[in-house]
């Protein structure tokens, strides 16, 4: 990295930020910068696209509901609505996370992807570029999560498909796949949600299971799977919350081997903390795959131009093929010179203590426990930063949710 001097010749603009600097203005975003305002310390968040939680209002799909009750799901310092349900969607969870932004007076500043993010040890600032800006500041928190680009597997034959497949960041209705046979590849929750989807507006969904998954009702005796096996884990070890909880779905859902939806070896919960995988909470695709209106599939061998071939050596013909595979971390693209990610954009400290690294660096979102794994380390983080932090004079005259906007960077100093 250059020195000070070298990056005032080549930044044409330059920002000494006098907190914190967050990347991504999404639900961890929003969070830590919300602690940090409680703990009287200001923020500057930069986020890429031109609104709030961009994933939620860009990227998904019409008929989403939240997966957990919305007490599982609430941002620190301030609860959903009394009046939303149980579950709400997703235009209530977009609506509250720009109640949350309007509470908390918090102001990203939008339209700014960030190229690089460097700890420059010659100045002790970290220094993070976008297009036509550097911010300077002693933190950075890095917030973009664990979903920030979709996942695009490679998959033989694909580029001779007759029409472009659909990753599910893409995808918005089943009205217009109506009477279409589609290949959804990916069985998680968002390929289980979507077959359903393109169910009801008449498409013919034929879902591939390339790997184990656990589904589990969403609800147990009139509660949240999840949160009874919360409340479980508080009693019981993992072991045999996780054993109770197959036998509830056994007696609830039946034998999904049966039906080509093969159990991982390790237990629900001892497998998302492992692997990060949640399992399918059932919303009623496993109806409709008992019924065979959505049909479960092997492994894609081959696509070829009008179809795919299997791994059980079965060959069909589709009108379209949607990708529900996920999401992945974009950190490794433009987080430098440091290892404290693995090459796949996750902290290599597993939770709970994956939170901070060294220079100031602090992360959010990469718990593999939702939000509440957010909620848990956005507070981590302003608690840690609000005992480092120390405004100089030259500061007490400027607002809190303000930053100086400097061409000589190298010629100011907090």
């Amino acid at each position: 990295m250059g020195s000070c001097k070298e990056k005032e010749e080549s930044t044409p603009m330059c920002a000494w930020v006098q907190g914190p600097i967050i990347v991504g203005a999404g639900p961890s975003g929003l969070a830590v910068s919300a602690c940090l305002s409680e703990h009287g310390v200001p923020s500057v968040i930069l986020e890429r696209s031109n609104c709030i939680a961009s994933l939620w209002q860009q990227r998904t799909y019409d008929r989403l509901k939240l997966h957990l009750p919305k007490r599982f799901c609430a941002l620190p310092l301030l609860g959903f609505p009394q009046n939303f349900p149980k579950y709400p969607t997703k235009e209530q969870f977009i609506s509250y996370m720009e109640d949350y932004a309007t509470h908390f007076s918090i102001k990203p500043k939008f339209n700014q992807n960030v190229q690089s993010a460097v700890f420059d040890s010659s100045c002790g600032y970290w220094r993070v570029k976008t297009l036509d800006m550097e911010y300077n500041s002693r933190w950075l928190i890095v917030a973009t999560g664990e979903n920030a680009e979709p996942i695009i597997p490679e998959i033989v034959g694909i580029e001779r498909f007759h029409a472009p497949p659909v990753h599910t960041s893409e995808y918005r209705s089943g009205s217009y796949f109506k009477n279409h046979k589609v290949l959804v590849i990916g069985c998680g929750n968002s390929g289980m949600e979507i077959s359903l989807d393109l169910c009801r507006h008449k498409a013919v969904p034929h879902l591939v299971v390339r790997n184990t998954v656990h589904v589990l009702p969403r609800e147990m005796f009139g509660i949240s799977s999840f949160g009874l096996a919360m409340a479980l884990l508080k009693l019981f070890p993992l072991s045999v919350v996780d054993k109770f909880l197959l036998l509830m779905s056994y007696f609830t859902l039946g034998n999904t081997e049966k039906l080509g939806l093969h159990r991982p070896k390790t237990g629900p919960m001892e497998h998302k903390n492992v692997t990060g995988k949640t399992p399918v909470l059932d919303v009623g695709a496993l109806s409709k795959i008992k019924s065979g209106k959505i049909k479960v599939m092997a492994g894609v061998k081959e696509i070829t131009r009008n179809g795919a071939k299997f791994m059980d050596g079965q060959e069909k013909e589709f009108d379209s093929i949607i990708l529900a595979t996920g999401y992945k971390s974009n950190v490794p693209s433009w987080l430098k010179g440091c290892d404290f990610f693995t090459k796949d954009g996750m902290p290599k400290t597993p939770f709970p203590n994956g939170w901070k690294g060294e220079n100031g660096l602090y992360t959010v979102g990469f718990t593999r426990r939702g939000l509440l794994g957010t909620a848990s380390d956005a507070n981590k983080i302003a608690k840690d930063i609000a005992d480092q932090w120390r405004p100089s004079e030259d500061w007490k005259t400027i607002s809190n949710s303000q930053i100086i906007l400097l061409k000589n960077c190298n010629k100011n100093k907090f």
